[in-house]
C-alpha cells in the first residue's frame, strides 16, 4: 500500500531551480515515481547536465533555460507546457537567490532582485499553473520556503531572504485557502541547513558550520534527499 500512495504515472511536474540541490533531487524522486518533468534553471549548462543524467535514468524530461524573474520568458514556458502536455499536475517552486549583507547595505536594486526571484516569480508560477491544474482535475503546488521564513535568523544578516521567504509562507496559506476547493493543494516546506552548491562556500567559512551544528537538536545537517522526500510526499495524492 505504501508504494501505491506515492506513484505519479503520467503526471506532469514543473520544477524551478532544478539543475542542482533540492530541485534536482526532487526531480529524481518525481521521475522515479513516474512523473514527466519540465525543468527550469537559469544555468543552461548545469541544466543540460541534469537533464542528460535524468534522461539516462529513463526520465521523460523537457528543459527550459531561463531566469524566472523574466516574466515574458516564464509565460512562454507555460505556453509550451500547455502546447506539449495540455496539463500540469505538479509545481515545485524551488528557485531562489540569497544576499548575505547587513540590511543597511541592501540597495533597492538588491532588495528587488530577491523579491523578483523568491516571491514574485514563485507567485507567477502558481498563478499560471492554477488553470492548467484545474483542467487536469486538480494538482499540487509545493513552495520551498526556509526555516528563515519562520525566524529572525541570528547567525548573519540576510533580511531580504527572510522577508521574501516569509512572504512565500503566507502566500502559501492564502492560495491553499483560495484554491483548495478547486482541487489545487498548496503547501510549503521549510528546510533548515542543507549542504548544497547554494551555500557550500559559506559553510566552509571558519567556524560557521560548527556554530550552526551547535544550534541543531540532531547535531547534523539535513540532506537534499530529506527535503525532496518531503516535497514529493506533498505532490502525491
Amino acid at each position: 500500500m505504501i508504494d501505491s500512495l506515492f506513484v505519479l504515472p503520467g503526471k506532469v511536474a514543473l520544477i524551478t531551480g532544478a539543475a542542482r540541490g533540492i530541485g534536482l533531487e526532487t526531480a529524481r524522486l518525481l521521475a522515479s515515481a513516474g512523473a514527466r518533468l519540465v525543468l527550469i534553471d537559469r544555468d543552461e549548462r548545469a541544466l543540460a547536465d541534469a537533464c542528460a543524467d535524468l534522461s539516462g535514468q529513463g526520465a521523460n524530461v523537457v528543459p527550459h533555460a531561463l531566469d524566472i524573474s523574466d516574466m515574458s520568458a516564464l509565460s512562454a514556458c507555460f505556453d509550451a507546457i500547455e502546447a506539449n502536455f495540455s496539463r500540469l499536475d505538479i509545481l515545485v517552486n524551488n528557485a531562489a537567490v540569497v544576499q548575505r549583507r547587513p540590511a543597511a547595505e541592501l540597495t533597492p536594486e538588491v532588495w528587488r532582485q530577491a523579491m523578483a526571484v523568491n516571491l514574485d516569480a514563485a507567485f507567477e508560477c502558481c498563478r499560471l499553473s492554477q488553470p492548467l491544474m484545474i483542467r487536469a482535475g486538480g494538482g499540487a503546488i509545493v513552495n520551498v520556503a526556509s526555516i528563515m521564513a519562520l525566524s529572525g535568523g541570528g547567525f548573519y544578516p540576510i533580511a531580504s531572504y527572510h522577508a521574501s521567504k516569509g512572504g512565500m509562507v503566507n502566500l502559501t496559506r492564502a492560495l491553499a485557502m483560495e484554491w483548495g476547493r478547486d482541487g489545487v493543494r498548496v503547501n510549503a516546506i521549510a528546510p533548515a541547513w542543507i549542504k548544497t552548491d547554494f551555500n557550500r562556500a559559506f559553510l566552509k567559512s571558519p567556524g560557521v558550520a560548527e556554530k550552526l551544528l551547535a544550534a541543531m537538536p540532531l547535531g547534523h545537517f539535513a540532506t537534499t534527499l530529506d527535503a525532496a522526500a518531503q516535497a514529493v510526499s506533498l505532490c502525491s495524492d
